[in-house]
């Protein structure tokens, strides 16, 4: 009976290996090579790894070691600590040895009516494993077992609000954005115990309803719907916000409608706004500015500086001072006809002839954007920001009898192009590209010491070019990838992680 009993126990316990490290502060703020503990690997953004065992001359021997099958595409980049490799999917979350691909547990969430968009991924502290789901749950899972600690709802799903964004973990804070196009939704960002999920502050990129505040202009919106970036030293962290709400329709909400479309910079303890800077002021075009603001440190104009980087949807690459916000470059990085030039704080001035109309106006970019919620990578050797972008062309149209409020209309796909893009972070100008051969790509992109870029092509290929020329040196059809790959040694060897379809793939040298 005590046999019985003690077997059962260990069962159910499934805990994490012996000798484990717990996934404190400390190794939040320097990751070791055996582990990518965050969306973006670490807080820079960077997506850059140190690793140099798998090179452009021997990439060619790559193999694959083992491949998991989930249940629907794969979108996120995986997060691996402790021997165990995290995978989401909307509503899911896979747990699976990082040696053998296996699975050691799985939790689905409750099935909802929410937006079932995609999802970015996971993110660990200690020994919990945080999850959000499409109807704005936080969930806090035991990351050895997969047995829910808590769960505590972001905002109200029944509004119109979704999730979709891994949480960014800064100490105890739990830091979660949501999406939600719907007219009336506040940009909401908010921070959760990372023990109790007790909350602990909320961020408005727009004034929430009945504040009385008319800052924005009345306009609502500027969700934050993707993983932000941090600095410890300026103990500031950084985040990309969204659209204004009614989307096509500016009159409705007159001005440059701040913070939506922008970059700001925000105190993780208290959610305050440290400063903001916004990159489509008055949008009309739905550019979300939502992508990944990426922290450098490097000399610009002859100066040190602390950077942030942003190659935004709206065609624009922008350079900031990350201490106080300034603008130090804005240059285009793929096609634009949308501004008539930039102005004295370095953001694009919109032409009224752009602006969406009942007969049609042509735009660049298109609704889709130069490039979207896909990572870029930055290689510090090189000094390039590398990211896949389109030359995209849609026609906006905006009809009064459609409405006062919400969408009016975009043909989203007239003319289009995809490249991968190396932009030199002093200068704005594009180093070198390659252009694929059909369609554009959405697959994140990881560089790493060795002088390797990985990403995927929209054909289902994964490519892997020199990120010094952008020469490709390696590629196999995996299914289309649409998360962002990862790179980790385990027991002294390098593996790359990537998505393809369905399918979590590990790749390593013979």
């Amino acid at each position: 009976m005590r046999l019985e009993i003690g077997i059962a126990t260990l069962l159910c316990a499934a805990a994490l290996p012996s000798g484990a490290q717990s996934v404190d502060p400390k190794l939040l703020l320097n990751p070791p090579a055996n582990s990518w503990l965050t969306y973006h690997g670490d807080y820079t953004g960077e997506r850059h790894s140190r690793l140099t065992e798998i090179t452009p001359e021997n990439i060619s021997k790559l193999k694959q070691v083992w491949k998991f099958q989930a249940s629907q595409q794969l979108k996120a980049s995986p997060i691996v600590a402790n021997g165990m490799i995290y995978i989401t999917a909307p509503d899911n979350l896979w747990a699976i040895d990082e040696r053998t691909g296996k699975e050691v547990w799985h939790h689905q969430h409750t099935k909802n009516n929410a937006f079932h968009i995609g999802h970015r991924g996971a993110a660990i502290y200690k020994d919990t494993v945080y999850l959000t789901t499409p109807d704005c749950h936080l969930l806090a899972l035991n990351a050895g077992n997969g047995e829910v600690k808590w769960d505590t709802l972001i905002a109200d799903s029944g509004k119109g609000f979704w999730s979709t964004n891994a949480p960014l973990i800064i100490r105890n804070h739990v830091i979660v954005g949501v999406a939600g196009d719907f007219d009336n939704l506040p940009g909401t960002l908010r921070s959760f115990d990372a023990d109790t999920g007790k909350p602990q502050w909320t961020f408005y990129s727009t004034p929430p309803p009945g504040a009385g505040d008319k800052s924005s202009g009345g306009a609502t919106g500027g969700q934050m719907w993707n993983t932000g970036t941090y600095d410890p030293d300026l103990n500031l962290m950084f985040v990309g916000t969204g659209n204004p709400t009614p989307v096509l329709n500016g009159d409705a909400r007159p001005g440059d409608n701040p913070w939506t479309c922008s970059i700001v910079a925000l105190n993780p303890d208290t959610g305050k706004l440290a400063w903001g800077f916004q990159v489509s002021p008055h949008d009309t075009h739905d550019w979300d500015a939502a992508e990944v603001p990426v922290l450098i440190d490097g000399s610009f104009n002859g100066q040190p500086r602390k950077m942030l980087l942003q190659a935004s949807r709206n065609g624009y690459f922008f350079v900031l001072d990350r201490t106080n916000g300034k603008n130090l470059l804005t240059k285009p990085f793929a096609a634009v006809n949308w501004s008539k030039g930039i102005d004295e704080q370095g953001r694009p001035i919109p032409n009224p002839a752009k602006e969406p109309r009942k007969d049609g106006a042509l735009i660049a970019p298109d609704e889709g954007g130069a490039t979207n919620f896909w990572p870029p990578s930055f290689d510090p050797k090189t000094g390039l920001l590398i990211v896949n972008a389109k030359d995209g062309y849609g026609i906006y149209f905006y009809k009064p009898e459609h409405g006062a409020y919400g969408w009016a209309g975009a043909d989203y796909g007239i003319a289009g192009k995809g490249f991968l893009r190396a932009i030199d972070y002093k200068t704005g100008k594009i180093v070198w590209e390659h252009a694929y051969p059909r369609g554009s790509s959405s697959a994140g992109v990881l560089t790493t010491d060795a002088d390797l870029t990985i990403t995927g092509d929209a054909t289902g290929n994964l490519l892997a070019l020199r990120s010094s020329d952008g020469k490709v040196v390696w590629h196999e059809n995996i299914g289309r990838m649409g998360g962002a790959p990862a790179t980790v040694e385990f027991d002294g060897k390098q593996y790359l992680l990537v998505t393809g379809g369905n399918s979590l793939l590990a790749y390593a040298l013979p």
